[in-house]
């Protein structure tokens, strides 16, 4: 029986200004950084065996045509709200979150990964689900763009546990109080 449950994490970057991505869901502002190495992402992958993410995230990593799913070796569940058929790296999920994420939870397994998008991610942080948040931040301003927190009627309490940074990104943690 799993007594310790798996931590819920959200692993993203953003710009200073607070987008993930320009209105136009591009992330060039992204890749115009210099970072170090991948920017902590390996080590960071180690320690999830599983990964949820909005429909809209999913389509714009299908659209990338990349030889190869990214999260590959990994449980990879995407959240719809109209049904899909599965494919072989992705499970899609039209129900409840927080009882499919409580489900998920009591399995044996590492972190789980919210990839994105902004929907998804406001519903997690407004049911309270996030246990982790490591942001790594770009020397970017974009002045517009999808927001990393939406706005609404929310507040989480965090407590900073560390920060490094990969040139010209910092990376930053906190870990969300009362968790």
């Amino acid at each position: 029986m799993n007594t310790k449950q798996r931590k819920i994490v959200v692993f993203i970057a953003s710009t200073l200004d607070g987008y993930i991505a320009t209105k136009e869901d591009s992330l060039e502002w992204l890749f115009n950084v210099e970072g170090e190495g991948d920017n902590g992402y390996s080590e960071f992958y180690e320690t999830v065996d599983t990964v949820v993410m909005g429909k809209r995230t999913y389509d714009w990593l299908i659209d990338q045509k990349l030889e190869e799913f990214p999260y590959i070796n990994k449980e990879c569940y995407v959240f719809s709200r109209t049904s899909h058929e599965d494919t072989e790296d992705v499970k899609f999920v039209n129900e409840d979150i927080r009882q499919f994420v409580e489900k998920l939870q009591k399995k044996d397994g590492k972190s789980i990964w919210i990839v994105g998008g902004g929907e998804l991610l406001f519903y997690f942080i407004k049911e309270k689900l996030v246990d982790e948040f490591i942001i790594t931040l770009a020397p970017t301003i974009l002045g517009e763009g999808i927001p990393l927190f939406k706005n609404g009627d929310y507040q989480l309490d965090l407590s900073f546990t560390g920060m490094r940074s990969f040139n010209q990104f910092v990376e930053l943690r906190y870990k969300v109080k009362g968790k």
